[in-house]
């Protein structure tokens, strides 16, 4: 069974990153949506609220379950070889995306030989969204409901007001 790990903070998860996950559910078997704990970020929501969110929205492509997801911290070839896989998804949006995802494919491979880092281009409709923009534009009262999954829409306007 070819299994892959997509990381990523998912502070919250777009659609843009559910296009990511479809993608790359025809690569592989199984994927894991690895959740970043990172405390040195400040994230909107909690580890465990991302969790819920990419779980339910995770559902809705693919009923058959073949998406887990999990959090990690640390290194995230640390994590790779805990888990036992050797491909590292990553999504790629625009030129300054590749730039930086070069730079940590490139490290990873330093650090961990054995694992290899597959690019997958973001759906057209959705190259320009990023986490932290939807939480901008939501905070300032804009509509992102047709840029992330319906659970996230609601948990950002409980959250901020919006």
């Amino acid at each position: 069974m070819r299994t892959a790990i997509y990381p990523g903070s998912f502070d919250p998860i777009t659609l843009g990153h559910l296009s990511i996950i479809k993608s790359g559910l025809v690569a592989v078997d199984r994927l894991v949506v690895a959740v970043l704990n990172n405390p040195k970020k400040k994230a909107l929501f909690s580890v465990e609220e991302r969790i819920a969110m990419i779980q339910q929205s995770a559902l809705e492509i693919d009923g058959e379950s073949r998406v887990e997801v999990d959090s990690f911290d640390g290194l995230l070839v640390d994590y790779a070889r805990k888990k036992g896989v050797r491909v590292i998804l990553r999504g790629l949006r625009a030129v300054a995306d590749f730039e930086y995802e070069l730079q940590m494919a490139s490290m990873n491979r330093h650090l961990g030989p054995e694992i290899e880092t597959v690019f997958i281009m973001a759906n057209e409709d959705y190259f320009y969204v990023a986490s932290n923009l939807i939480k901008e534009v939501s905070n300032l009262g804009g509509d992102v409901s047709s840029l992330v999954p319906n659970a996230v829409a609601s948990r950002l306007r409980d959250k901020l007001g919006a």
